[in-house]
């Protein structure tokens, strides 16, 4: 199981954040990166705590032929064409693409860490991940998502939003 967070808390050239969720998850099917199954949006609690605008984030599930080097240079491409801009680490962001897991595979490599190194203590990841699956282990700790989502701290509240994603569409054996 291949897993994509996504995160924006600034309007983009879509749109509102939730905007620019939906139209990245279209993009990401445009590119090759086939959304299987995707949560309904979240609106979730800036981590670290701070003034800035809350996000909206969505957790896909995915297939696709990229390698995970592959797929994450063609998330950050994806990203840099929705205008992100990288500036300092947390800070406000028009779209945010993280590879949170490839299968069961173990990358811990400068350039990427596979699964990623904090999902497991983000509720911006983990409560839209029990949209799409209920029963994921982390293959670093062997921690089931319940007991991940029972672990989160307090200030980092989550609400799902009123709006869903739309389904995705069945992945064509022809492809």
């Amino acid at each position: 199981m291949i897993l994509i967070a996504l995160g924006a808390n600034l309007p983009s050239n879509y749109g509102r954040p939730d905007e620019t969720i939906l139209a990245a998850q279209k993009v990401m099917d445009e590119q090759g990166i086939h959304v299987v199954q995707s949560s309904r949006i979240w609106l979730t609690a800036p981590v670290p705590v701070s003034d800035q605008p809350w996000y909206h984030n969505a957790v896909v599930q995915v297939e696709t032929s990229l390698s995970p080097y592959a797929l994450l240079e063609m998330l950050q491409s994806i990203e840099n064409d929705f205008g992100r801009v990288r500036t300092v680490r947390n800070a406000p962001r028009l779209l945010d693409l993280d590879l949170i897991a490839y299968h069961d595979r173990i990358l811990d490599k400068p350039d990427l860490i596979v699964p990623h190194p904090r999902m497991h203590e983000r509720a911006f990841v983990l409560m839209p991940l029990q949209d799409i699956v209920s029963s994921w282990t982390h293959p670093v700790y062997g921690f089931d998502l319940s007991d991940m989502i029972a672990k989160i701290p307090d200030e980092q509240k989550a609400q799902p939003m009123e709006i869903t994603a739309p389904q995705a569409r069945p992945i064509s054996s022809a492809a």
